[in-house]
């Protein structure tokens, strides 16, 4: 059975190589749109599953608050750089400047998050949580995805 740790870091791997694909990407072409679109999707869909199933069982226990809530708020971050790439234009130098911005700030979260989080939440949650908390994941991500509520 896949445990959280596992369908989190199928997310966090798609995540690091369309926001690589899409760092090396030129001007307003259809391909870096493409890649953006996809990788909003991606990490907003994240977002969504992730804070309700993982941050959010981790927000009840002392050891794990603090990770989750500082965790949480990088998404945040994430999404206000989204919202800045969405409103420059794709020709611009600045738009690439802030896309390896997101790069850096969405891989230095992720490897925060495999690194410290996952440790320590793995001492407070337990086996059963961990595979069920991964079913419940993947399904919401799935849900996203089809676009089913």
């Amino acid at each position: 059975m896949k445990t959280i740790f596992e369908a989190l870091r199928e997310s966090h791997d798609k995540q690091r190589r369309l926001l690589a694909a899409l760092s090396d990407t030129h001007g307003d072409t259809d391909k870096r749109e493409g890649l953006f679109a996809a990788v909003k999707a991606e990490l907003v869909h994240h977002e969504n599953a992730e804070e309700r199933y993982f941050y959010n069982p981790l927000m009840e226990h002392d050891m794990t608050q603090e990770k989750a809530r500082h965790s949480v708020a990088e998404h945040h971050e994430i999404d206000e750089l989204v919202e800045e790439l969405e409103g420059t234009d794709y020709s611009s130098p600045a738009w690439l400047n802030s896309a390896k911005k997101l790069e850096h700030l969405v891989t230095h979260h992720l490897d925060e998050e495999e690194q410290e989080v996952f440790q320590i939440a793995g001492r407070v949650l337990g086996d059963d949580e961990k595979t069920q908390l991964a079913h419940d994941y993947d399904q919401m991500m799935e849900e996203q995805a089809s676009g089913s509520p």
